[in-house]
């Protein structure tokens, strides 16, 4: 570990010395995680993007990329593009990225299963806001608002999270 990595503890999400409230998927940790499963995938997984809705918040750092009202995320495991960022119209199974709800507002992108991704592995593991405290996510990391913003103004190329 470095002290750029962010550390999913028990008491919360460390990073640079704070402990952040979090929620983690509904199925818990899992070590052979699965399409659908609801869990988060133990690992050390590496931070490879920033997302944000540039309608709704100012850019975030210097590296986020501003959601569309055409960019999806696929998550069909039979599809060429499972596991990637794709572009409607698409027809395959896939999540909306430019969410009505500010779930997506700010997403930090993990590389899970990413970018030679294994068909049923899972996908769209991100660190996302949450619904409210506590509420468990489909697999993702969820953090309140204010937190979010703090950690994604600090993060580095070199910021893994890490799930044990």
């Amino acid at each position: 570990m470095t002290p750029a990595d962010m550390v999913l503890t028990p008491r919360g999400l460390r990073f640079r010395g704070r402990y952040l409230p979090c929620a983690i998927g509904r199925g818990g940790i899992a070590a052979d995680k699965r399409e659908g499963d609801g869990a988060t995938p133990r690992g050390v997984h590496r931070i490879t993007g920033v997302l944000y809705r540039a309608d709704r918040m100012a850019r975030p750092c210097a590296r986020a990329r501003a959601i569309g009202p055409r960019d999806l995320w696929s998550d069909d495991p039979d599809a060429v593009d499972y596991n990637m960022p794709v572009r409607a119209p698409y027809a395959p199974s896939h999540e909306v990225l430019r969410r009505a709800d500010p779930l997506y507002d700010l997403v930090l992108l993990t590389d899970w299963n990413h970018p030679d991704a294994v068909a049923g592995r899972g996908s769209a593991i991100f660190v996302h806001r949450w619904r409210r405290r506590g509420h468990p996510t489909e697999g993702c990391v969820a953090l309140g608002a204010g937190d979010l913003a703090w950690l994604a103004r600090r993060i580095t190329p070199h910021t893994r999270l890490i799930v044990r």
